[in-house]
């Protein structure tokens, strides 16, 4: 929520996309919106553009769990009867991880994510259909994945390239392969803008606290106990859920085996099966620890920090399976009230959820629009600096002391800080302010090179005896131009691909 305050705080100054969160850390600032990204937060202010703050967070979550009951109900009426998918629908949209995200964990961005999972697994079933189209579609899911949430694009990137070799393999052909391989390149182009920028400038924060000790995958498999009560109560809840849900997958894929082909006769068609019971399978063995090697040894993998977010893809192939399984309404009613029954006795008895009230919001809000700030994210503070030895009541502008220099504020904006100073002798300025390569200084209209305070990290700026204009700009550094730059060019290969796509398919065979 307080990326969400200070977006649309951003976009009230006229910043439409926002790269530095300047009130992180007691308006210290971290590059958040660079790493972050920016489909949830977008969502997320966007909502409180037009409804009371209390009220965006359930909004939010609605509009996230209808994008995926609609999501999973076009994947379901490729197959299921009208009112079997609204139940495949409605299932999905409320599966019990679906419930933990809501209830307890708060992770938005992920929960965004999952309306993408039913369009992934439609997109790569229509990779063997003829044209360039389904290539196109899967890129486009692909791209909204990176944009989404990051973690989630790894999970989903690596669903998508199983999915598409067990597919090769099934038709006995490289084309699924070679197909989902220019989707991905398709995706990475679009979503350049935001991925080359994340990328390059990792190098500029402490990434190294994303696998910091509590929050990597070997501290987080299924009912892993470690010297933190706090956590160990928590990651009870996520298991217990998860191995009744996995209870019933197993049910699920025996049930179902051999429905498409009762139901229409044709042997071609067990493919969907197959690729749901792989996919549905193969997610709930990575929430255990026997899949630890894999965590360690692919790439990227481990920055997904918490195995059990394959729940999100489990639960894809379980709203399928399940529907086709128990095949009266009476067992698919059943089969949700176990799975709900887990969640409430097992949240109740481990783990209670814990709620933020109107009053917390509303000084969540007080804090970001006073200037007071917030509490950062320790893997968004730049390089080499530590954010506890912060002093929260540092002036804007002090020496390297931290005493107060009187200056005159012409303007101190997330992205521009402006100031006047006169010192009677050469000195350096402290600001209260996270220094980052891609802030540009300039004094009295000429740009100089900055200093970094040890330890805090912090801007200093040297000035001349006599007035000093400083003016702070948070620049656009080659990463960004070349990222925008990518996803144009993509953008317009797209469109002519499609435009040409669409030809072909009009055209006489």
């Amino acid at each position: 929520m307080y990326s969400w305050m200070e977006v649309l705080g951003q976009w009230k100054h006229g910043i439409v996309y926002p790269r530095w969160a300047a009130s992180a850390y007691w308006g210290y600032g971290e590059a958040r919106f660079l790493f972050y990204p920016p489909a949830s937060w977008t969502l997320g202010a966007a909502l409180g553009a037009v409804l009371p703050w209390k009220m965006v967070p359930g909004a939010y979550c609605w509009v996230a769990l209808m994008l995926a009951g609609a999501a999973m109900h076009r994947l379901a009426r490729e197959w299921l009867s009208a009112p079997e998918a609204l139940f495949a629908a409605a299932f999905y949209a409320l599966n019990p991880y679906h419930l933990l995200i809501v209830y307890w964990r708060s992770a938005y961005a992920e929960l965004l994510a999952s309306a993408l999972l039913p369009l992934l697994l439609l997109c790569v079933l229509r990779l063997t259909r003829p044209g360039f189209r389904p290539v196109l579609w899967l890129g486009l899911t692909l791209a909204a994945a990176w944009l989404t949430n990051a973690p989630a694009a790894v999970m989903i990137h690596y669903s998508v390239a199983g999915l598409a070799a067990v597919l090769a393999v099934l038709e006995r052909s490289w084309r699924p392969l070679a197909r989902t391989a220019l989707a991905i390149a398709l995706s990475a182009g679009l979503a350049s803008f935001y991925l080359i920028p994340a990328v390059y400038e990792t190098r500029w924060i402490n990434i190294g606290e994303v696998l910091s000790p509590g929050v990597r995958p070997q501290d987080n498999f299924l009912f892993t106990i470690l010297a933190d009560p706090d956590h160990n109560r928590f990651n009870l809840l996520v298991s217990i859920i998860a191995l009744a849900e996995i209870g019933v997958l197993a049910l699920a894929i025996w049930g179902s085996r051999g429905w498409w082909t009762k139901r229409l006769g044709v042997v071609s068609d067990q493919r969907p099966w197959t690729l749901l019971s792989a996919w549905g399978a193969v997610s709930a063995v990575l929430m255990f620890s026997v899949s630890n090697l894999l965590w360690q040894l692919l790439p990227k993998l481990r920055f997904m920090q918490l195995p059990f977010r394959w729940l999100l893809c489990m639960n894809a192939a379980l709203a399928i399976l399940l529907t086709l399984a128990a095949r009266r309404w009476a067992w698919r009613w059943l089969a949700s009230a176990v799975l709900l029954a887990a969640v409430i006795v097992a949240g109740y008895r481990t783990q209670p959820p814990w709620w933020e009230i109107a009053g917390d919001i509303r000084a969540m809000n007080a804090a970001v629009a006073g200037g007071a700030g917030y509490e950062g994210t320790d893997e968004y503070v730049p390089a080499g600096a530590d954010s506890y030895e912060l002093n929260q009541s540092l002036p804007l502008v002090s020496d390297e002391a931290g005493a107060p220099v009187l200056s005159q504020i012409l303007a101190w904006q997330p992205m521009e800080k402006h100031f006047r100073v006169h010192a009677a002798a050469p000195q350096n300025l402290t600001l209260h302010l996270f220094n980052y390569p891609a802030w540009k200084v300039a004094v009295n209209g000429k740009d100089i090179t900055t200093r970094t305070t040890d330890v805090t990290g912090l801007l200093v700026v040297p000035v001349v005896a006599g007035d000093n204009d400083v003016q702070v700009h948070f620049r656009r550094t080659r990463d960004r131009w070349v990222g925008d730059a990518v996803s144009l060019i993509s953008l317009a290969l797209l469109v002519v691909a499609w435009i040409n796509a669409r030809r072909t398919s009009r055209s006489p065979s």
